[in-house]
């Protein structure tokens, strides 16, 4: 069942490197620049992982410019993380996170259980299968959610 499009977006995981970054960059690419889509981690300790940048590097999604931020740091930038639309959180963590701002500001929230590949695949190759698994859920998920992109990859 798909809906209208969100004005905005927000995706959330536990780093903003992997999960985050790759559903932020597929939604664009997907969908174009009418939805303002951004993405956060609940901590920023971590670059953007290069396996992420390589997998979606493979469907012309570009994420090497990419810069982890964190909720808090998005606060203080001052992103108004109460105007938008659609919070969609990619790990447990983040789902809390979200739900915590759901006290402060009228946010819907909805939680992609998303495969975490890092830690995965001892070889690199292996790593990139993991990577490519989790793009992929994201990718269908989004479509299921949104409907026919108006860029396929």
């Amino acid at each position: 069942m798909t809906e209208t499009m969100p004005q905005s977006v927000l995706f959330c995981c536990d780093h903003n490197a992997v999960r985050s970054p790759m559903a932020e960059g597929i939604m664009k690419k997907l969908y174009g620049t009418g939805t303002y889509v951004q993405s956060a981690g609940v901590t920023n300790d971590m670059e953007i992982d290069g396996f992420s940048i390589a997998v979606c590097q493979e469907m012309d999604v570009e994420l090497s410019r990419h810069r982890s931020r964190s909720f808090d740091e998005m606060e203080n930038w001052g992103d108004d993380l109460g105007s938008f639309d659609l919070v969609i959180a990619l790990s447990p963590a983040s789902q809390r996170r979200a739900l915590e701002l759901t006290r402060y500001y009228s946010l819907e929230v909805e939680y992609w259980p998303i495969l975490d590949p890092t830690g995965l695949g001892e070889t690199r190759e292996a790593k990139l299968v993991s990577y490519r698994q989790a793009r992929d859920q994201i990718r269908d998920r989004l479509i299921g959610r949104f409907g026919p992109p108006t860029e396929m990859i």
